[in-house]
């Protein structure tokens, strides 16, 4: 990999990030619970310090899931999104599987995307047109989605937010299987190749819990839009992904936006 000054940046940060959330992993973990009831721990505070201690001295804003978002944003033609701890309760649950995402996003596109797995000393990233990598130790190697058919795809769920009907829905595919797994490595795991579709319906997504992953998961071959097979928009006033979100080895996303647009009814697509 020949990263970009601003892809070593994200890198350096959400590495940066990771220490700083495994510094509060040995210890007694702590969290209280926010306005929306999703629980926040000082490895998400500290992470978030940390990574906006590098960003910052490229001088771009930085909307982050952990700070009050910025006034005029949204009109800037580049800014930093940063989820700082994703997967907190599974931080809280000490799974390993948790965390750091950093995306660039310009144009409402993201333009970069890096995941670092702390835990597990594993980061993923990718750049527009340069290709999605894998670091394991400091090698980094090239990933590419496995673009097997429907039958033989895998499933990746969340243990924790998984709804009634959404499983229905994967159950209805006809998959070869269903398993769960923890934070953006849902996607993550779609890129190397080890899974092939995360799906989900909820309105309540946004952008830093998906931007980094657009980008990766593009660069190794899939697709991610939202459940109509729209694109997804970044760096907007509002940033929740209304519609949901579909993450694919690219090879059965139109089926599957197909099949899901059937299931909910004439003009699901067309939906504003």
């Amino acid at each position: 990999m020949t990263p970009s000054g601003h892809l070593e940046t994200a890198v350096r940060a959400a590495v940066l990030g990771g220490r700083a959330v495994m510094d509060e992993y040995g210890g007694d973990i702590q969290y209280d619970t926010k306005s929306d009831d999703s629980p926040v721990t000082a490895a998400d505070l500290s992470s978030n310090d940390a990574v906006k201690s590098v960003l910052a001295g490229t001088g771009l804003p930085i909307l982050s899931e952990e700070d009050a978002d910025i006034s005029g944003r949204a009109a800037a033609p580049a800014v930093w999104i940063v989820d700082p701890l994703d997967g907190t309760s599974d931080f809280v649950d000490r799974t390993g599987e948790f965390t750091v995402m950093v995306a660039l996003v310009s144009g409402g596109v993201p333009a970069l995307g890096v995941i670092n797995q702390p835990a597990a000393g594993v980061t993923y990233a990718a750049e527009r047109g340069g290709g999605a990598w894998r670091s394991d130790g400091g090698r980094w190697t090239r990933m590419r989605v496995d673009p097997a058919p429907l039958a033989d795809c895998t499933a990746v769920v969340s243990r924790h937010h998984l709804a009634a009907e959404e499983r229905r829905f994967l159950e209805s595919l006809g998959l070869g299987g269903i398993r769960t797994l923890g934070s953006s490595l849902k996607v993550a795991r779609i890129c190397e190749g080890g899974a092939h579709l995360y799906a989900t319906f909820t309105d309540r997504m946004k952008e830093w819990d998906t931007a980094a992953s657009c980008c990766i998961i593009h660069e190794a071959g899939g697709r991610m839009t939202d459940m109509s097979g729209r694109p997804l928009e970044y760096n907007r006033p509002d940033v929740f992904h209304r519609r949901g979100i579909l993450a694919t080895n690219g090879t059965i996303h139109d089926h599957v936006v197909s099949r899901y647009v059937a299931t909910l009814g004439p003009g699901t697509s067309e939906s504003p």
